[in-house]
Order: structure tokens, then C-alpha cells, then sequence
């Protein structure tokens, strides 16, 4: 059974969530502590968590950039918020994706099923490492290592380097990209995308690979490789 975190303050919304998430047979908790949402939500292991914007405490960016220090775990947006640039921020912190209040349920349900789906193919990918050029990607933990050195990656990062790296020195589409990664969610822009490249970019700064993902003006991301 996969257990979801929610982290959401409505009693209301929560008890609706949990009820509908609970009848896909999933294991749902909440926070009782709103001090300490990240290490609850690592106590309980979880393989997704809903975090809303608006909390007690601190808000959702906070505690997703906590989570975000000790776990890779999918994380999606709920909020009454502005979807832009609140769901831009949400996606440059690290969730995988967000859903505006008041949402049906059976759309938040099917974005959870659907990014628990991108991870257990990972998952299932187990065997399926991806070697170009010395550069090893893991589909299961989303580890890339190079030359004694490993760097850990987000499912979404994780999903953008294996589309780069099955199609080196080819230009890969944004449109292929957010379709891959978001299959084709509305609320998506371009902006969401680019967020996660230069965050993605970032992180491979340190392993020589920065600046050999080339921004195709108007066409795409290609990664080049000898």
C-alpha cells in the first residue's frame, strides 16, 4: 500500500482528501505537529505528499524546501493561491506538480496516480542504468555519478536527464518534455519548465555537464555529448 503525507490545515479539505485517497487504497496520514512537518512526513516514509501554501506555521515552500534537504519524495501543490506565479515558485522549490483550490477530487487523485506512476516505472527500471560518455543515470533512485562523484536528483529532474541522455546531441522538445513530465497538465507553462532546466543546470555544474545543456531558442533543450 503507497502512503501519502498531507499537509493541509482545512479540516474539511483533509477530511475529504484522506477519504477519497483512502478509497483508491492508499495510506494517508496528516500533520499533528506543525512544528516539525518535514520530519513527520519522513517518519512516516511517505511515497507522496500534498502540501498546501497557506499553513499554520511556516508556509509550503518552507517545508518543501526542508523536505527537499533529506528526501526526494513527489511532491504536489494544493493551493487556493495565484496558479502563477505561485505554481512557477511551487516547481522551483521542488513539487512535481500543483493543483489550484476549489479542485475535483477525482483530478487530484488522478495527478497523484499519475506521478506515483512516474515513479514506480522508475522503480521498475531498477536494472536500466543509462551510460553516455562516463555519465551513469539510476532510473531508480535518480542518482547520476560521474568520475567517483554522484549527485541525487528530483523524479522530475530525474525524467528531464534520461529524455537528454537517450537523445544526445539531439534537440529534445519542450513540448516532449512537459508531456513527459506533467502529461500535458493545464495549469504547466514554459516558465515551469525553464525553472526546473536552470535548477537542473545547476546541479550539474559541478560535473562539468552545465554548460553542455544548450537552450535551443524556440525549439528545445539538447544535451551534447561526444
Amino acid at each position: 500500500m503507497q502512503k501519502i503525507f498531507v499537509v493541509e490545515d482545512d479540516e474539511s479539505i483533509l477530511k475529504s482528501v484522506k477519504e477519497g485517497l483512502e478509497k483508491w487504497q492508499y495510506q494517508v496520514s496528516k500533520v499533528n505537529d506543525w512544528q516539525n512537518v518535514d520530519q513527520e512526513s519522513l517518519d512516516f516514509e511517505a511515497d507522496l505528499i500534498i502540501m498546501d501554501i497557506t499553513l499554520p506555521t511556516y508556509d509550503g515552500f518552507y517545508w518543501t524546501a526542508k523536505i527537499r534537504d533529506a528526501s526526494n519524495v513527489p511532491i504536489i501543490f494544493v493551493s487556493a493561491a495565484e496558479m502563477n506565479p505561485n505554481a512557477v515558485r511551487a516547481i522551483a522549490t521542488g513539487a512535481d506538480d500543483y493543483v489550484t483550490k476549489p479542485f475535483s477530487l477525482a483530478v487530484l487523485i488522478s495527478k497523484v496516480q499519475a506521478v506515483l506512476r512516474r515513479t514506480t516505472s522508475a522503480n521498475e527500471l531498477s536494472d536500466k542504468k543509462i551510460t553516455v560518455e562516463g555519465y551513469q543515470l539510476n532510473a531508480l533512485n535518480n542518482c547520476l555519478s560521474y568520475a567517483g562523484q554522484t549527485i541525487k536528483l528530483t523524479p522530475t529532474e530525474g525524467i528531464i536527464m534520461e529524455l537528454l541522455f537517450l537523445n544526445a546531441n539531439k534537440t529534445v522538445s519542450k513540448d516532449r518534455l512537459m508531456q513527459s513530465i506533467w502529461q500535458g497538465g493545464l495549469f504547466i507553462t514554459q516558465n515551469a519548465l525553464n525553472v526546473n532546466i536552470s535548477r537542473l543546470r545547476s546541479k550539474l555544474a559541478t560535473m562539468e555537464l552545465k554548460e553542455r545543456l544548450v537552450t535551443e531558442r524556440g525549439r528545445g533543450f539538447r544535451l551534447v555529448l561526444q
